[in-house]
C-alpha cells in the first residue's frame, strides 16, 4: 500500500515532470517487461521476424546492459495480421534465472548476470498462423509452454534446469470443423490461442488453467493429466484466468467473446460446461488486454478502448465507458487506481471503484509512435512504459 501511493498519478515529458529516464528502442515488441533486483527484461524483433533479440535495462540509470541476438530464423512465417509481431511472448524471471520465448522459433534460459544461453530449444513447433502469443509459467521445477496453432495444440513442460522435455499433453478438443475423412474445413483461426496459463489451488490441489480455442482444461501441472474442461465458443484466447474467492474468471477469446465465471469446487472432473458456469458476459469483453480484479471488481478494456467494472461474484455489470485510440496492452492496479495505455502513447487513470471515475490523462511525446502495446509494470514505487520506440521509468522525483 505504501508503495502504490508512491506511484505517480501525472507526469508531463515536455515539462520533465516525473520522468525519471527514457532510452530509445530498435525493432519491435509486445513483450511486457519483467524487473527483478537492478534489471529490467524484455525482447524484441526485427519486423520481418529473422533475428529476435533480448534487451536488459539498468532499472535506475535506463542504461542498456544487454541487447543481444537470440534467434536468427531465415523464413518466419508470414503474421497475417496487422496488430502482432514477432516477439509477444513476455519473459519470466527468478533469481538464477532469466527465460525468454518466442513461441515456435526457440526458447532459452539465461543466466540474468551475464545474459550467456545456458539451454535452448527449438525443435517445439506449431503453425502460429498470426505470430507467437503465449508467455511461459514457471511451476516449481518446470517451464510450462502452450502452442495452440493451426496444425498442432499442446501444453508442454520443460524442465526449467536443462530444458528437456517432462511431459506434453494434446488438447482433446471438439473443434466442430472436420469433414466426413476427418480434415478440417477451414484452415486457420478456428484452432488458434494465445494463452498464458496459471496455477491455483482448487479442491486442495495445484490445476494449471490453460483457455484454448473452443474449450478450457484443468491440468495436473506435474504431469500434464487432463483433470477438466468447458467447451466454449471463441478463439484466439489470451487473457489470464484470474480467481475472486470461488470463481474463476474465464474469457473466451475474441470471437463471440464471452468471459465466464466458474464455481470452483471439489466436483470438477471432466466435462464441467453445463454444472459449473454460473455467470455468463456476453458482450465488450476484453480480448488483447487482460482484466483485473481490485476489492472483487473485475476491470476490462476491449480493443476499442470501451472500459467496464463488473461485480466478479455474480457477473453484474457496475458501469461503463470508452476510452480513445486501441488498447492492446494489460491493464494495471496501484492501490486503488489502474492505468490502461493506448497505442497513441495516453495512459488514462481511473479510480478502482464501482463507479466510473477518471483521475488523470498523461501523454507521452511522438502520438502512435508513442504506442504502448505491452503491459506496464510497476517496481519500487515507479512505473515502467514501454513504447513503440521507448522506454521509460515514470517516478516522483
Amino acid at each position: 500500500a505504501e508503495e502504490a501511493k508512491r506511484v505517480p498519478l501525472t507526469w508531463d515529458e515536455a515539462k520533465g515532470e516525473n520522468i525519471a529516464w527514457k532510452t530509445p528502442l530498435e525493432n519491435e515488441g509486445h513483450s511486457s517487461a519483467v524487473i527483478g533486483g537492478d534489471l529490467i527484461w524484455f525482447t524484441s524483433a526485427t519486423e520481418d521476424g529473422k533475428k529476435q533479440f533480448v534487451y536488459c535495462l539498468d532499472r535506475h540509470t535506463g542504461k542498456i546492459l544487454h541487447h543481444k541476438l537470440l534467434f536468427e530464423n531465415p523464413e518466419p512465417e508470414d503474421l497475417g495480421n496487422p496488430i502482432n509481431n514477432y516477439a509477444a511472448p513476455s519473459p519470466v524471471l527468478e533469481a538464477d534465472a532469466v527465460y525468454i520465448h518466442f513461441g515456435t522459433y526457440g526458447t532459452a534460459r539465461l543466466n540474468p548476470l551475464t545474459a550467456e544461453v545456458e539451454w535452448q530449444r527449438r525443435d517445439i513447433n506449431a503453425r502460429h498462423y498470426r505470430g507467437p502469443g503465449s508467455s511461459p509459467y514457471l511451476y516449481k521445477d518446470l517451464l510450462i509452454l502452450t502452442f495452440d496453432g493451426i496444425d498442432k495444440q499442446f501444453v508442454i513442460a520443460l524442465n526449467k534446469k536443462t530444458g528437456e522435455t517432462v511431459w506434453q499433453t494434446a488438447r482433446t478438443t471438439d473443434y466442430g470443423d472436420l469433414d466426413a475423412d476427418g480434415q478440417p474445413t477451414r484452415e486457420g483461426d478456428m484452432r488458434k490461442a494465445y494463452h498464458t496459463p496459471t496455477v491455483f489451488e482448487i479442491a486442495g490441489k495445484d490445476q494449471l488453467i490453460s483457455v484454448g480455442s473452443r474449450a478450457a482444461f484443468a491440468y495436473d501441472p506435474m504431469t500434464g493429466k487432463e483433470i477438466w474442461t468447458i467447451r466454449h465458443g471463441g478463439f484466439n484466447a489470451a487473457l489470464r484466468v484470474l480467481r475472486h474467492e470461488n470463481i474463476l474468471l474465464i474469457n473466451t477469446g475474441s470471437e463471440r467473446s464471452q468471459m465466464h465465471g466458474l464455481r470452483i469446487d471439489d466436483k470438477m472432473t471432466g466435462d464441467i460446461t453445463d454444472s459449473h458456469i454460473v455467470w455468463t458476459r456476453d458482450k465488450r469483453n476484453g480480448s488483447e488486454a487482460s482484466p483485473v480484479i481490485v476489492n472483487g471488481i473485475l476491470f476490462q478494456i476491449t480493443r476499442g478502448g470501451v472500459v467496464s467494472a463488473t461485480d466478479a461474484k455474480t457477473g453484474t455489470d457496475l458501469w461503463e465507458d470508452r476510452f480513445t485510440g486501441q488498447h492492446l496492452a494489460a491493464g494495471v492496479a496501484a492501490g486503488d487506481r489502474i492505468y490502461y495505455g493506448s497505442d497513441r502513447g495516453l495512459v488514462n487513470v481511473i479510480r478502482a471503484a464501482d463507479k466510473f471515475e477518471v483521475l488523470a490523462s498523461n501523454a507521452l511525446e511522438g502520438g502512435a509512435d508513442a504506442g504502448i502495446t505491452g503491459g506496464i509494470s510497476v517496481a519500487d514505487g515507479a512505473l515502467f512504459i514501454r513504447t513503440k520506440t521507448h522506454f521509460y521509468k515514470i517516478a516522483q522525483k
